[in-house]
């Protein structure tokens, strides 16, 4: 009986040490995410970091006290009222982008890291916006940003975290501001209208002035040009006839160096002469006489005679 109690208790401790050897075992392998950090502490005290993948601890001795994720993580900041350079109250609300970068850091380096950068987001924006106007703040939104991340940034490096950037959600003024605004506003974009009303008018003048000016060259370049050709067309026509008239005495000069050809021309203004005096007798109802008339008979003869000597061929 004795022999079966003390098998018994051997086979119990004997199944115990494998448990406790079990369970020593699935604690000192520790497998951690990709883009996680366990900090190790041996006795309260930092021992080591340990980084994604298969991980060996010795179990009740060391132990996790405090895990980060090492992603870039999105933090939002509470709503603030912030009083600019003129006096004018805006509520600004943002989101800052950080990232542990040193995990022993973050963990050692503040009570709460996220509580400390958000409350630096917050001062420092209440700085940066309290230098500047109210137009300024949302014309310079990029350099609010930037000057936000800087200070903070600088100060973060002794809490491991690095700022990455900030950005502002909604910048609020009053009610009051808000309905200034926008009357400001209306009546900008009527004085812009207005303006561009007279321009237009003022454009449309000029075109037309332009138009008329443009035809009144077209139409005076088109009379020169006409009268131009008229001229030219004119100096054509008399030279054309002078040279016809210089041809015509070249052929009567020729005409009277031959054989009767002096007779000819004679008898050719004789009879010129009296077909001329008879047509300017016929206009009109008044009588036209000769103021020689002893003349007149005398080129009648002269013709009469050149008639009877001509010769017969």
């Amino acid at each position: 009986m004795e022999n079966v109690t003390g098998l018994s208790a051997g086979l119990i401790a004997a199944i115990f040490l494998i448990v406790l050897a079990v369970i020593f075992a699935m604690k000192s392998f520790m497998v951690i995410p990709q883009q996680t950090a366990f900090i190790i502490e041996r006795f309260g005290k930092f021992h080591k970091v340990l980084h994604a993948g298969l991980n060996f601890i010795i179990p009740f001795i060391d132990k996790v006290a405090y895990k980060h994720s090492l992603k870039e993580i999105p933090l939002d900041t509470p709503s603030q009222i912030c009083i600019t350079r003129d006096n004018t109250q805006l509520s600004v609300d943002g989101v800052l982008y950080f990232q542990v970068t040193d995990p022993k850091l973050a963990s050692y380096g503040t009570s709460n890291y996220l509580v400390a950068i958000t409350q630096l987001a917050q001062t420092t924006l209440r700085s940066v916006i309290g230098k500047m106007v109210m137009d300024q703040t949302f014309e310079e939104r990029n350099l609010i940003n930037t000057q936000v991340v800087a200070a903070v940034d600088e100060a973060a490096v002794n809490w491991g975290v690095k700022v990455l950037r900030y950005e502002i959600k909604d910048l609020t003024p009053p009610e009051a501001v808000l309905q200034a605004m926008q009357r400001q506003i209306t009546a900008e974009r009527e004085k812009r209208a207005v303006i561009f009303e007279s321009e237009g008018r003022k454009q449309e003048q000029i075109n037309l002035a332009n138009g008329d000016r443009e035809a009144a060259i077209a139409k005076s370049e088109g009379e020169k040009q006409s009268e131009i050709n008229i001229a030219e067309g004119k100096a054509q026509a008399t030279l054309m006839m002078a040279k016809a008239s210089a041809e015509a005495i070249r052929e009567i000069a020729k005409a009277t160096e031959e054989n009767g050809g002096e007779t000819a021309v004679n008898l050719k203004v004789a009879e010129q002469y009296i077909e001329a005096f008879g047509k300017l007798a016929k206009t009109g109802n008044t009588l036209i006489v000769p103021n020689n008339l002893g003349d007149m008979a005398s080129m009648v003869s002269s013709v009469m005679k050149i008639v009877k000597t001509e010769p017969k061929k």
